[in-house]
């Protein structure tokens, strides 16, 4: 750092306004859909041409708590929509589409086949979005118990599967994931 300063006042007003939490509403917040489908987002005199909708619990509690942040790889928070049900119609179908995007999670409903080889796991599945074949890592941290029952399977694209309650498959099902679990 030869020829830099080190400016902590600087320093400690990034960190205070990383900090801050605002509270998006109908009040202060204005959403639009953009001409490419995307969302923009006007608060005050900021606009945002592009934001990205996030949900700060999405297996927990995914209608409240939701982030809004910049697109970009290192996105920063812009605001915190807390119950997006609090939401004008419109607006809210239009961030709940952006969510669905952004989670799309086809429900397992049937194991027809799982063939290990190799380290991976290649499955033959039926989805509530019909049937889908994907592939997994063997040792990884593909499969995550989010209850002792449900379980999310993320494939080595990162697409993700939900398998919402285990004890609903048949024995044969059972077995064949067993193996992986």
């Amino acid at each position: 750092m030869q020829g830099e300063e080190f400016d902590l006042e600087q320093m400690e007003q990034e960190t205070e306004e990383m900090l801050k939490v605002r509270f998006l509403t109908e009040k202060n917040a204005t959403f639009s859909r953009t001409e490419g489908g995307f969302v923009s987002l006007t608060v005050g005199e900021e606009v945002y041409s592009r934001v990205h909708v996030v949900r700060m619990f999405p297996f927990t509690d995914p209608q409240h708590y939701i982030s809004i942040r910049t697109p970009e790889e290192r996105s920063k928070e812009i605001g915190i929509i807390e119950d997006i049900g609090k939401l004008n119609k419109d607006t809210r179908s239009m961030l709940e589409e952006q969510m669905n995007l952004r989670y799309f999670t086809p429900i397992i409903q049937k194991i027809i086949s799982i063939k290990e080889e190799y380290g991976y796991a290649y499955f033959d599945v039926l989805t509530d979005r019909g049937a889908c074949r994907f592939t997994i890592h063997m040792g990884g941290s593909s499969i995550i118990h989010l209850s002792d029952t449900r379980i999310l399977i993320s494939d080595i694209d990162e697409n993700r599967f939900e398998i919402p309650d285990v004890d609903q498959l048949t024995a044969g099902e059972r077995k064949k994931l067993d193996l992986f679990l």
